[in-house]
């Protein structure tokens, strides 16, 4: 069996970073009396407060069910609310509230120290270059993505491609 190095395969180191970042993040935000899924929750709903459940779900790589249980705790917290789509009756838009104010302020200073300890020795054009790198790198696989087939099997683009 032939073993490759993995030591430099860019794809566990990225891996390995970003657990070893959450895992940090995580310790960080226990003393805020934060979960990782809630942390979670509100990290998104900063970048794009506002979104449907069923999108907040799918960006999260949650089950809907177990979404609405965690949303209902944190509604109950005054973190979140939910108020309905004006174009989709079935729909709920998920939204940061007030009350959520003071701990998004201190888990925001507490990301951009976790960031400026992880970049500690990479001067700013390095980290120019790596954040520019990592942006083509998610282009490319969002690409990837847009034209891979729904059902999981070769695109007929594929097909005519192994057969010439």
């Amino acid at each position: 069996m032939l073993r490759e190095d993995v030591s430099r395969n860019f794809g566990f180191i990225v891996h390995d970073v970003a657990r070893l970042m959450r895992q940090t993040y995580d310790r960080r935000m226990k003393t805020l009396g934060l979960t990782r899924s809630q942390w979670w929750v509100l990290t998104h709903l900063y970048r794009k407060d506002g979104v449907t459940q069923s999108e907040l779900a799918q960006t999260l790589e949650l089950d809907k069910p177990s979404l609405g249980r965690l949303l209902d705790r944190m509604e109950a917290s005054g973190w979140v609310t939910r108020e309905d789509d004006l174009q989709d009756r079935r729909a709920k838009r998920v939204l940061l509230t007030q009350e959520v104010g003071p701990a998004m302020k201190a888990m925001r200073a507490a990301a951009a120290d976790l960031r400026h300890e992880a970049l500690a020795g990479i001067s700013k054009d390095e980290q120019e270059q790596f954040v520019d790198t990592l942006l083509k790198l998610k282009l490319n696989l969002a690409s990837l993505e847009s034209r891979a087939p729904s059902h999981g099997g070769p695109s007929d683009e594929d097909k005519e491609s192994v057969s010439k």
